[in-house]
């Protein structure tokens, strides 16, 4: 079965693209990578999706001018990745761009995705599953992350005696934990890119600090990561979950502004990148694993995991995911592909140990496109008749 899966984060710098086959063996699932291909947010698109996120305030017709917006940019990513399938696929899985995670109390109450799915169906005409987390979510859910069920296939427990862990940098960090006999782990550590490119969009007026150069120019400002290091997020055990809809740049202001003081601006960028290699060093420890398999944008930040590596320098080793046949920048886009064959075939692709929901829930809802159905019939009915 051949399958596009895209994917456009936090960070909300572009879609990740990519097309896979899969094949089932036995017990196990074979993954053949078709190709994969980043796709650049403009401007002016990065603009508007900025001006619908939590703290700003915004209007129903800016969501729907947004929505079907992006629809059209997810189709044209799904076109893509029907050219990496050589023309030919069976499904495409687009779960939009998150706009909005509800968190009320640490319980997840319901989550907002953007991406007029119709649109996507209607270009590459294949059925596409789309809103991923809502099952979760009414199951007692986070619904996120979802990426662990990808990384609990690929860590497969059976390959080692010791935890090892599945990191993703993206605009968040992600942790997934699998360890011989005991239930998968995974959840939102916190901020990786979020802080960092909000610090970069306002200070230097730059999507983010290229490479980590100028955080690595910088040094870190001990009485700002302290106070940075005391956000409540980080203790609360999980699941948890979180976003944009608390770690913005006026979470940033707010903190700078605590501070009373000015801080340079490469300290800040050297601040930010300690304080992301402090809380998923802090997590890796806490579980004791000894390798961290890293995926996502922040691994193009060379300072970032500079400092994870001496952070976790005699306890674990880290490497990427290109390692083992996954490219890092295309990872998430490769587990959402996954998430579409599981619900083809009606399998769950939510962890409840994961997300805390009362059972695993068959995620995503499928808008249909192209030929009919096996089993429905080929012409239209042209009437309605009851049967007593």
């Amino acid at each position: 079965m051949r399958i596009v899966g895209l994917m456009s984060g936090t960070s909300y710098d572009g879609v990740d693209v990519v097309a896979a086959e899969f094949t089932a063996e036995g017990d196990t699932l074979w993954l053949r990578p078709l190709g994969h291909r980043g796709l650049d947010h403009d401007e002016r698109l990065r603009a508007e999706i900025a001006a619908v996120l939590p703290p700003t305030a915004t209007t129903i017709e800016a969501v729907c001018r947004l929505d079907n917006l992006l629809g059209e940019v997810f189709a044209d990513a799904a076109a893509v990745g029907l050219e990496l399938a050589g023309g030919r696929v069976d499904a495409v899985v687009s779960p939009g761009q998150t706009v909005f995670h509800w968190v009320a109390d640490g319980v997840v109450r319901g989550t907002l995705q953007l991406g007029a799915v119709a649109r996507v169906a209607a270009r590459v005409g294949v059925p596409v599953l789309s809103d991923l987390r809502s099952a979760d979510i009414a199951l007692g859910g986070q619904g996120a992350p979802l990426v662990p069920a990808f990384d609990a296939l690929l860590l497969d427990p059976a390959d080692g005696a010791a935890p090892r862990a599945a990191l993703n940098l993206g605009g968040i960090a992600n942790l997934t934990v699998v360890a011989p006999n005991a239930p998968v782990l995974g959840y939102d550590v916190g901020p990786a890119n979020a802080l960092l490119d909000a610090a970069a969009r306002r200070f230097l007026d730059r999507p983010c600090d290229l490479d980590g150069a100028r955080a690595a120019a910088g040094r870190v400002h001990p009485g700002l990561l302290a106070d940075l290091l005391n956000e409540p997020y980080y203790a609360a055990p999980p699941p948890k979950s979180t976003g944009k809809e608390l770690f913005h740049a006026g979470y940033l202001d707010r903190r700078l502004a605590a501070l009373g003081e000015p801080v340079p601006v490469d300290d800040l960028l050297a601040t930010l990148t300690e304080l992301t290699a402090r809380v998923v060093a802090a997590e890796c420890d806490r579980h004791g694993v000894v390798e961290v398999v890293a995926a996502g944008g922040g691994v193009r930040n060379p300072t970032l995991l500079g400092r994870l590596a001496a952070l976790g320098a005699g306890r674990w080793r880290l490497r990427g995911t290109d390692e083992l046949g996954v490219p890092a920048q295309a990872k998430e886009a490769y587990a959402f592909a996954l998430l579409g064959w599981l619900s083809w075939h009606g399998l769950p692709g939510a962890i409840p140990s994961v997300t805390g929901a009362t059972r695993g829930a068959v995620l995503g809802s499928w808008t249909p496109a192209g030929p009919a159905y096996p089993g429905t019939p080929v012409e239209p009915p042209r009437r309605l008749r009851i049967r007593a």
